[in-house]
């Protein structure tokens, strides 16, 4: 129990920091990220480009949003394993975008950016553990198979 309270606003701490940095200076993400963002409206249908910003820069931001709510839902232990969850699929986005280290040529920026994708997946692993946690509770599948049987 104590190890969670610890250990959950570590984890939180890099998405509340990188999601208000990312809301209040978008910029620079957002020209790391306007060539994924391009290859991504490119592949989706129009129906969906219409409905959904594509502007590199709000996206960013609304990534941002996402990460500081989740980061401090996380981190105060609440919904903890929605957070997680969310958190998760905000950061495979960001990882592909930002630290494509297949595509440098310089090998220098390549190492750096490699160990930039690791560290991502790195806290992806904690995340995935962290949604994954039932904190010693039975899981809602465990419990909905349980009462679908008694009934």
């Amino acid at each position: 129990m104590i190890l969670r309270r610890i250990a959950r606003p570590m984890l939180a701490s890099v998405f509340v920091y990188a999601g208000v940095d990312s809301i209040r200076n978008p910029e620079r993400r957002a020209k790391v990220a306007q060539g994924f963002v391009e290859q991504a409206v490119d592949k989706l249908p129009n129906e969906t480009t219409e409905k959904v910003p594509t502007d590199p820069e709000t996206l960013v931001r609304i990534n941002g949003a996402v990460q500081v709510g989740s980061g401090l839902l996380l981190a105060t232990g609440k919904f903890p394993r929605v957070a997680s969850t969310v958190l998760a699929g905000s950061l495979v986005p960001t990882t592909v975008a930002g630290h494509a280290f297949w595509a440098e040529t310089d090998p220098a920026v390549r190492a750096q950016q490699r160990t930039q994708f690791l560290k991502n997946v790195s806290l992806l692993g904690g995340l995935l553990i962290a949604a994954a946690d039932t904190e010693g509770k039975p899981s809602l599948a465990w419990r909905g198979k349980r009462k679908a049987s008694a009934a």
